[in-house]
């Protein structure tokens, strides 16, 4: 009796999950949670709503009438014939299995309701967690014979070591299985970078430093030189300033090894905008620059005294303008790739009107903001991102010869 009816429950159980499993994958497709079963929830196949206390009273009768029924019939085995007996007990299975029939989903119903039961009765009990697949911590976990049951896992190591194709290897933070938060990254031959992470970028401060010797020191955004910072380069130069995009661009100040000094506006690279030159031989412009050259307006102090005072194009003397000679000495009118072409006396309305824009542009050029300030506090951020991130090196490679770093994130 017990297998026949077991397997009847098993058959009509995988019945019920395989519903189960259709309604659940088609509220997937809706993205909406599946309803959740209790024992109040009326059965598929019975129009009656379902009774808990009903259901276990009429399977305690059905059990309670069969062992009496068996029994009875058991204990007088010596007064009966055996092939009466297995008459009885064929009828006895009989009847059994029809009541199970009629009764089949009432039987099934009050099985669950008794385990859910049977499930709330215990608070102490634990949830069941689900993974799919194996992690490396999951299987260096598996692996032990050392672990107890009531060990708690311990929380994943975020530093580690990655290496690549191309000779480049990073020691830091990870996210997910990207570099983030605070690492370094070195280049092959080339050179090494330490700050701050966000999604496998530089983003944040940090320092960057190259073989040969340049080295950048300040803001990044998404892998890219962006904000306020200084680069020194190899051949002695540097920037100091605003940066965009990985180029200076903006306001700063450009000091080169031969001694000269550029103060002023910077776009996409070059000297754009208004600025003042600083040349080594002591010579001085204040004006307007386009792409690198002296262009528009603008005043030219030569080393010797001399001075021009006028428009510029390409870095020549081009326009109407004023050249003063040390003597004091003028030379008015207008000018071509460098030459005076056309003398005029100085009161002429075209060289009055270029001399006053010279001279209000150097003003102004002269005037112009400094981001001294920004720069030396992005330096000092820089600065102490690197040092995290050499920090976070330190652990990633200690981690990573005791074995305890995972490519994961929980």
């Amino acid at each position: 009796m017990s297998s026949i009816t077991e397997g009847d429950f098993m058959k009509d159980q995988d019945d019920v999950e395989e519903n189960h499993r259709e309604s659940l994958l088609k509220d997937d497709k809706k993205k909406k949670p599946p309803p959740k079963k209790s024992c109040s929830m009326a059965s598929r196949n019975v129009s009656v709503r379902f009774n808990p206390v009903f259901a276990m009273a009429s399977i305690s009768f059905f059990t309670f009438f069969s062992f009496i029924f068996f029994f009875c019939f058991y204990l007088k085995r010596e007064e009966i014939p055996p092939s009466e007996n297995l008459l009885l007990a064929l009828i006895f299975v009989a009847i059994t299995l029809f009541f199970a029939s009629r009764n089949k989903a009432l039987i099934n119903q009050g099985i669950v309701c008794f385990k859910e039961r049977l499930h709330f009765s215990k608070p102490n009990s634990k949830p069941v967690q689900w993974f799919i697949g194996e992690t490396q911590c999951s299987k260096r976990f598996n692996n032990s014979n050392n672990i107890k049951e009531k060990e708690k896992l311990q929380p994943v190591v975020r530093e580690g070591v990655e290496f690549y194709s191309n000779g480049d290897f990073y020691e830091g933070e990870f996210h997910k299985g990207k570099c983030n938060g605070s690492g370094v990254y070195n280049y092959f031959v080339k050179g090494r970078y330490e700050g701050d992470w966000v999604e496998g970028r530089y983003d944040g401060y940090g320092v960057e430093s190259w073989s040969r010797g340049s080295r950048y020191r300040g803001q990044y955004r998404q892998g890219l030189r962006h904000g306020y910072g200084v680069y020194r380069f190899y051949t002695g130069d540097s920037y100091a300033g605003e940066w965009s995009n990985g180029q200076s661009h903006g306001v700063g100040v450009q000091t080169c090894a031969d001694g000269s000094c550029y103060v002023g506006d910077f776009k996409s690279g070059v000297k754009h905008g208004l600025g003042c030159y600083h040349f080594r031989n002591g010579d001085k412009y204040a004006g307007e620059y386009f792409g690198d050259k002296m262009h528009g307006f603008g005043i030219y102090h030569f080393a010797n005294g001399h001075c021009y005072e006028g428009s510029w194009h390409e870095g020549r003397k081009q326009g109407y303008g004023m050249y003063t000679f040390r003597s004091g000495d003028t030379r008015c009118g207008e000018w071509d790739a460098g030459n005076l072409r056309t003398p005029l006396p100085p009161v002429t309305d075209a060289v009055l009107r270029a001399v006053q824009a010279a001279r209000k542009t150097a003003a102004n050029a002269i005037k112009l903001r400094r981001v001294d300030e920004q720069v030396n506090k992005a330096v000092l951020a820089a600065n102490r991102a690197a040092t995290a991130a050499r920090v976070a090196a330190i652990r990633a490679v200690q981690n990573r010869m005791d074995g305890k770093f995972c490519d994961m994130d929980v």
